[in-house]
């Protein structure tokens, strides 16, 4: 997810898909333009299960991406 989306930030979004039952388990990626080491901590502070910083290489972004899918996959066994 952007964190700067026009209209609600990516901070306020994720907020509120953590608040549906439904869908509070997916997993979500921050994606900004801010590349200051601080804001990897910040995102996955509030929530957010990845981070990524733009522009995005490919191959560092399906690299997240199967990180967070298998620790979601790890958290879903111990559960």
């Amino acid at each position: 997810m952007d964190i700067q989306l026009p209209g609600m930030d990516g901070i306020t979004a994720l907020k509120q898909l953590r608040a549906d039952p439904t869908i509070k388990t997916i997993p979500v990626i921050a994606v900004t333009a801010s590349a200051m080491s601080y804001n990897r901590k910040a995102m996955l502070a509030e929530g957010f299960d990845g981070y990524q910083s733009k522009p995005i290489s490919v191959k560092d972004f399906l690299e997240e991406v199967r990180r967070v899918l298998a620790s979601d996959q790890d958290k879903a066994k111990v559960s």
